[in-house]
């Protein structure tokens, strides 16, 4: 967004909550004059108020807007800067044999030993609130998940399974239809 379109903006947000302003003024004062003055007059007091409000307040804020001190931007020129060294390796078109880019042990950081990752959450501590899905300790082995699935399918067996009622809840509503006719 230019700078000629976010002025555009700034002013007809300015220029949208005066007007804002100012009906609500108008429609306030409407609401009571309307009883205390005849017929035509609460319109013209009001649109009167509103306007005056409408004025106001789009002035104030166009003295606000000048106040604000206006930031100046430098131009940012690219050639002032100085040539660095990245800091990571980048291989290039030389590093690459039939086409596939090749880290020779000129290239890795220290090719003395090997590269060694660390598991940070190795031990978590009793009040942590880390919480580990699938740790070796949690998960059940083998012959606990056999046993909790033949639990299970035994406490579900057909002579315990709960009795349909819904013959009785259709009987209940036909019963109920005749006692209202």
């Amino acid at each position: 967004m230019g700078a000629g379109a976010i002025g555009r903006a700034t002013w007809f947000m300015e220029q949208l909550a005066s007007a804002m302003l100012g009906g609500a003024v108008a429609f306030a004062a409407f609401a009571a004059l309307g009883e205390i003055l005849p017929q035509p007059q609460p319109g013209a007091c009001s649109a009167a108020a509103g306007v005056l409000v409408w004025l106001a307040c789009r002035r104030c804020l166009t003295a606000f807007a000048r106040s604000v001190p206006q930031m100046a931007v430098p131009v940012f020129n690219v050639r002032d800067l100085e040539p660095f060294e990245p800091d990571e390796l980048l291989l290039t078109d030389a590093d690459r044999i039939n086409d596939e880019l090749l880290l020779t042990d000129a290239q890795r950081l220290d090719g003395s030993g090997p590269l060694e990752l660390d598991d940070i959450l190795a031990e978590i501590e009793p009040d942590s609130r880390v919480v580990r899905l699938f740790g070796r300790k949690s998960m059940p082995t083998p012959g606990q998940l056999k046993s909790r699935i033949d639990n299970h399918l035994e406490q579900a067996t057909p002579s315990q399974a709960q009795p349909d009622d819904s013959q009785a809840l259709s009987d209940a509503l036909a019963e109920l239809r005749r006692s209202l006719r």
